[in-house]
């Protein structure tokens, strides 16, 4: 019997705010990730390193020691983080409906015209598929 990778714990807040910067700097030292961090979530600079190295033991981030500063980097990508987390909160929140979800996250906050072209092509993908599934 193959064993299943172990998921990764999901991320607090303030780590996730680490991780929104890893994924846009890539591979970082911990004074970078600080300097990047929004003035609201900043803390002191050993709470940052602090939260990276429990990251780190976590599985959420890795760290390369192998020059001075440490340089850390995440281990799931960005879409794969949204995956995991959007998957808790449909099911936690929203009883596995997609569709309550979507229109309680659009009636929250109405989408750009760019972004709803974006939704009705994925609707237009989406019912050619279950087009075909009849057939």
């Amino acid at each position: 019997m193959a064993k299943r990778p172990k998921p990764k714990p999901r991320p607090t807040d303030a780590e996730l705010a680490i991780l929104a910067i890893l994924w846009t700097l890539g591979p970082a030292t911990v004074r970078e990730v600080h300097e990047a961090l929004p003035a609201a979530v900043r803390r002191g600079y050993t709470t940052t390193l602090k939260l990276m190295q429990i990251m780190a033991e976590k599985g959420l981030a890795e760290r390369d020691e192998s020059q001075r500063s440490h340089v850390y980097t995440a281990t799931a990508n960005e879409g794969e983080m949204q995956d995991t987390l959007v998957g808790d909160l449909l099911d936690k929140a929203f009883g596995g409906s997609a569709a309550k979800l979507a229109m309680r996250a659009l009636a929250r906050e109405p989408a750009s015209a760019a972004e709803l072209a974006e939704i009705r092509a994925l609707l237009a993908r989406l019912e050619g598929k279950q087009g075909r599934k009849r057939r």
